[in-house]
């Protein structure tokens, strides 16, 4: 699979049902050759314009399933960010 064919999939997570957007970035584990997380922006600001500039960071081992239109994920705890300023992820 392409990455821009898996940016284009949404994000769903099974616990709430909750839509949380398409995967902008990848992040990878370079010395082991795989991907360690997947990155959506979080659009609860306004068009992505204003606010703190979050991302949410869901770790590999959170996706459940990728099918045809949607990534499946499972994320109890709604806490997983990254900030643009200090660009440090928080689980």
């Amino acid at each position: 699979m392409k990455i821009s064919d898996f940016q284009t999939k949404d994000v769903i997570n099974i616990v709430d049902g909750r839509k949380l957007g398409q995967i902008s970035d990848l992040e990878l584990d370079l010395r082991q050759g795989r991907i360690d997380s997947i990155v959506v922006p979080n659009y609860s600001r306004f068009f992505g314009l204003f606010g703190g500039g979050t991302d949410v960071v869901i770790p590999w081992r959170n996706i459940v399933k990728i099918g045809t239109d949607v990534v499946l994920v499972r994320i109890d705890d709604a806490k997983v960010y990254r900030t643009e300023e200090d660009d440090v992820v928080v689980r």
